[in-house]
């Protein structure tokens, strides 16, 4: 995870050996008769990124003082639908760079990303019968029918300048948290937790995925290209009202709203700068900043149903050291 603190390091550092075992199923579960398969799946696995996902679910694991191997199996599973989901996003939102390097899409075209896509979420659901549990097929069969109802409605809400913060939250809590909050579930599950542990688990997930997508939304207006590896403005771009851009239309002068709501509608970025600027000056990063702070706040508090341990502590900081986020 891209937070610029030691202690985040300290904390991943404690499920080091867990993620090499979830990276061995990964490269064994990725083999194909068909290269190409193997191919484009490498190219955006071994393109990095923060992992968050599998990270969650064996953090949890350890808080609830689960070991078993079953565990790097769902991890691998998670990865899995988390990738199919970026490949087919870059599909839809025509994106050029993630992480820096060109998209998949950008590298072998569309079709692919998207049968390649097809092929990592179908390659999941193979894992997810190694269970032999229905729980955790059904978490991961609705989690992965929630994430696609998510992106449809992110669709949907192209280029709408009247979409407001409930609608905003709804689109990130099925698109982004969901797998957030699946990931922190299975954990429960594979730990046969308490119902109230359980649900804990799960508020957990869906509050730090809510916080990181917003954060998310913040850096498209405050962070750092290159340290992000993706374009500034690129959701202005796609005609995505995200919440900076929201509360800057709530609190600017007409005029601001105005040229906010055109770039939206148009997507339009000749006047990007412009825009950053009335985003800033207007407070809406605090406003959006503020609305992150209320969900880490949210998963902090769900801890308190883990066991008190190493691991438990490390989830305490995830939530805590996101909103130092910065790329």
């Amino acid at each position: 995870m891209s937070v610029n603190s030691s202690r985040t390091a300290d904390t991943l550092a404690l499920i080091a050996d867990d993620m090499r075992e979830v990276d061995l199923v990964i490269a064994q579960r990725l083999a194909s008769g068909v290269p190409l398969v193997g191919t484009v799946s490498q190219y955006i696995i071994s393109a990095g990124g923060k992992r968050l996902r599998p990270a969650i679910l064996l953090l949890v694991c350890g808080a609830l003082g689960y070991r078993g191997a079953q565990r790097f199996n769902m991890a691998a599973v998670v990865e899995f639908i988390h990738t199919a989901t970026l490949l087919h996003d870059d599909v839809v939102d025509e994106s050029t760079l993630r992480r820096g390097r060109p998209t998949a899409n950008e590298a072998f075209g569309n079709p692919a990303s998207v049968l390649v896509g097809d092929f990592l979420y179908s390659r999941a659901f193979q894992m997810m019968v190694d269970a032999k549990d229905m729980r955790i097929m059904q978490t991961l069969a609705d989690a992965t029918n929630v994430i696609a109802e998510g992106e449809v409605m992110q669709l949907v809400n192209m280029h709408d300048a009247s979409l407001d913060v409930t609608a905003y939250l709804k689109v990130i809590r099925s698109k982004t948290a969901k797998l957030f909050e699946a990931s922190a579930r299975l954990a429960a599950l594979l730990s046969n937790s308490s119902p109230e542990v359980e649900q804990a688990c799960a508020n957990y997930g869906q509050a730090l995925g809510t916080a990181f997508q917003v954060i998310d939304d913040v850096l498209d207006y405050d962070g750092d290209a290159v340290e992000m590896g993706k374009n500034l403005g690129d959701d202005l771009r796609e005609g995505k009202a995200t919440l900076p851009l929201i509360a800057a239309m709530q609190r600017g002068t007409p005029a601001q709203c105005a040229l906010i709501r055109q770039a939206i509608e148009t997507g339009e970025t000749e006047r990007l700068e412009e825009i950053i600027t009335i985003v800033k000056s207007s407070g809406a990063l605090d406003v959006t900043r503020q609305a992150a702070a209320a969900e880490a706040q949210r998963a902090i508090e769900a801890t308190k149903h883990f066991q008190p341990n190493a691991y438990t502590d490390g989830l305490l900081q995830l939530a805590a050291q996101l909103l130092e986020r910065r790329s």
